[in-house]
């Protein structure tokens, strides 16, 4: 009966610098992880509160096109004379639905400004988060090139884009 024999390859051995790369690449692709999901939040907020902001400009648009229609009622009934029975009464009810309607067109643009604002805020978190996650990106990378290379300067590389690419997207939590 043939006895099993147990090879050792030769060249194999034991990596703890290669490890704890792998454990680096590791951690690197749990916060890339985190980054690109806050991204993508990010981008989806821009994007609700710009078409919040638009559907604001078109009620504000809506407001304005019935306050220059009244103001054309007024007109048409100054020219035509207030000799009529109601005209009087309808100036009234037009002058007060002028200053209604001017009212709530401010109201309308400042809540449409707002939400402008709040987009730009969206947007401007959401290119923060792009860009940590770009260096993230390629701070795994040029990381994992150290199993190709065996050369150190890689995950020496790889760190620094991680690390700036973290604070960069973590930054992104700040913009207010």
């Amino acid at each position: 009966m043939p006895e099993l024999e147990v090879h050792h390859e030769e060249g194999e051995h034991h990596d703890p610098f290669g490890q704890r790369v792998g454990v680096l690449a590791g951690a690197i692709a749990v916060v890339l992880a985190v980054i690109t999901i806050s991204s993508h939040r990010a981008h989806t907020a821009a994007v609700m509160e710009r078409s919040a902001a638009n559907d604001q400009w078109s009620f504000y648009q809506a407001k304005r096109m019935k306050f220059h229609s009244i103001e054309l009622g007024r007109e048409l009934i100054a020219v035509l004379g207030t000799t009529s029975p109601g005209a009087a009464d309808m100036l009234k009810r037009y002058q007060s639905e002028q200053q209604r309607y001017d009212k709530e067109s401010e109201e309308i643009q400042g809540e449409a400004k707002k939400k402008e604002a709040e987009s730009e805020v969206a947007e401007q978190r959401a290119l923060r988060f792009d860009l940590g996650e770009g260096l993230l990106e390629i701070g795994l990378v040029m990381t994992s090139l150290y199993f190709i290379s065996r050369k150190k300067l890689f995950p020496v590389g790889g760190v620094v884009a991680a690390l700036l690419g973290a604070v960069i997207g973590v930054s992104g939590y700040f913009v207010h």
